[in-house]
């Protein structure tokens, strides 16, 4: 957390979650949980809500990238 010069680990204190699970969503190997977005909003006044939508966009960008191996029909309805 280097522009808000502040530890990982004194931040996941303040959060009251472990330094892993922090170090873990910083490092990019865990999504941001509806409940870690509401501790970053209470922290840092950004919105949850718009920290979730961030992820979203995010995660289907990363899908679109493959989305060529997603091999499903449009689905008919029978008559």
């Amino acid at each position: 957390m280097e522009p808000a010069q502040v530890s990982v680990t004194a931040l996941a204190e303040h959060f009251g979650v472990s330094r892993q699970a922090l170090s873990t969503l910083l490092n990019g190997n865990a999504n941001l949980s509806a409940d870690m977005a509401i501790r970053f909003e209470k922290a840092f006044g950004i919105k949850a809500d718009t920290l979730l939508r961030m992820q979203t966009t995010y995660e289907l960008a990363q899908a679109r990238e493959h989305e060529q191996d997603i091999k499903v029909e449009k689905f008919a309805k029978a008559a």
